[in-house]
C-alpha cells in the first residue's frame, strides 16, 4: 500500500505525486522524491524498482524480509534495514523497515509494523535547512525515529525487573516468578537482537570511509550511534539483572527448603522421644522396672512431657522452629 509519495526542492515539499510521475520529478537537479509504502505486493515493489532502478538483491531482500539489521552499499546506492520492536500486550513483535536510499530519492518499506513515520515527515519538513542535505537526512531522521522508540522498551523492561526483583525479595518466590523472568529474558533477546547489529550499521556512516551520499551528515549518525551505545549497555545491565535475579531466586528457594527440612526434623524429634519411651513399654516383658508402679503412667508421661519442652526451646534459640 502506497502511504505517501511527495517530491523535495531544495529542503522544500513541492507537491504530492504519483508513481507514474517519479520519472519526472527525478530529473530536476536540486530535488529528490520520498516515497513510503506499507506491506507492499510484489506488483508494487517491482513497479517501484522500475521507476528508482532499484538493485534486484536488495527488492528481494525486501520483498521477503526477515533480515537482520544491516547496511548494504549498491553503486552510489545504499540499501538499509532497521528492525522496529513494538509491544503487543505482554509480548514484543519485530517489524521491519526497509530503506532504498539514492542521490535523488529515498523509499522506505515497512513490513508487519503498526506505527508508521508521519511524524518524521513532520519533523523533516519543519527543517528545510537540514532537508536540503536530501535523502541522506532523511534516512538519519528515520535510523533516529526508529532508536529513540526503543529507550520507552528499555524503560519498561526496568521496571519490571525491579517489580520482579521485589517480589522475589518479599519471599513470593513462586512459579509465576520464574515464568515471568523467563519471558522478560525472551523480549530482552529480542530487543537485543534489533539493537546490537544496528550498531555495526550506524559505524558506517559516520566513521571511516562513509559512503557518499552520507557525506556531511557524519555528526548526526554519530549521535546515532552514541544512542545505540547507552542501548547497548542498558540492554546488558538488564542481562545481569535477569541472571542475578534467577540466581537469587534460586538460593532463596533452596534456603525455603532448608528451612522447611529443619522444621520437619525438629517436629520429627519432638515426635520420636514419646515413641521411643512409649515403645519401651509397650514390649510386654513380664519383668520390666516400674511396671507395676502406681505413678508410672503419669511419670512416663511427665517425662516425655519435659524432654520435649526442652527440645522445643533449644530448637526456638537455633530457630528451626
Amino acid at each position: 500500500m502506497l502511504v505517501n509519495c511527495a517530491a523535495y526542492r531544495n529542503g522544500q515539499r513541492v507537491a504530492d505525486i504519483g508513481v507514474s510521475d517519479i520519472r519526472a520529478h527525478l530529473r530536476e537537479p536540486g530535488g529528490f522524491v520520498w516515497v513510503a509504502v506499507k506491506d507492499p505486493d510484489p506488483a508494487e515493489l517491482s513497479q517501484l524498482q522500475a521507476e528508482f532502478d532499484l538493485h534486484e538483491l536488495a527488492v528481494e531482500d525486501a520483498r521477503h524480509g526477515h533480515q537482520r539489521p544491516k547496511i548494504e552499499e549498491y553503486g552510489s546506492s545504499l540499501f538499509v534495514v532497521l528492525h522496529l520492536v513494538e509491544p503487543r500486550g505482554d509480548e514484543l513483535t519485530v517489524a521491519e523497515v526497509a530503506i532504498f536510499v539514492g542521490p535523488q530519492y529515498i523509499v522506505s518499506v515497512r513490513s508487519n509494523a503498526e506505527v508508521g513515520f508521519t511524524d518524521v515527515r513532520r519533523r523533516c519538513e519543519h527543517e528545510p535547512g537540514l532537508l536540503c542535505h536530501g535523502p541522506a537526512y532523511v534516512l538519519y531522521a528515520l535510523m533516529d525515529a526508529v532508536v529513540d522508540r526503543y529507550f520507552p522498551l528499555i524503560d519498561t523492561l526496568t521496571r519490571e525487573i525491579e517489580d520482579i526483583e521485589e517480589r522475589i525479595f518479599a519471599s513470593q518466590t513462586t512459579r509465576e516468578t520464574i515464568e515471568a523472568l523467563y519471558s522478560f529474558k525472551q523480549r530482552l533477546m529480542v530487543l537485543d537482537h534489533a539493537i546490537s547489529p544496528l550498531i555495526e550499521v550506524t559505524s558506517k556512516l559516520h566513521g571511516g570511509r562513509v559512503p557518499p551520499i552520507c557525506a556531511g551528515l557524519n555528526d548526526y549518525f554519530r549521535d546515532v550511534y552514541d544512542h545505540l551505545i547507552r542501548l547497548d549497555q542498558a540492554t546488558d545491565n538488564l542481562r545481569d539483572m535477569v541472571s542475578t535475579a534467577l540466581s537469587v531466586n534460586l538460593s532463596l528457594i533452596t534456603l525455603q527448603e532448608s528451612e522447611v527440612t529443619k522444621r520437619l526434623a525438629a517436629y520429627a524429634a519432638l515426635v520420636a522421644v514419646p515413641t521411643m519411651i512409649a515403645g519401651i513399654y509397650g514390649m510386654n516383658f513380664t519383668h520390666m522396672p516400674e511396671l507395676d508402679w502406681r505413678f508410672g503412667y503419669p511419670a512416663a508421661v511427665g517425662v516425655m512431657v519435659a524432654i520435649d519442652g526442652y527440645l522445643v526451646y533449644r530448637f526456638r534459640k537455633a530457630g528451626w522452629l
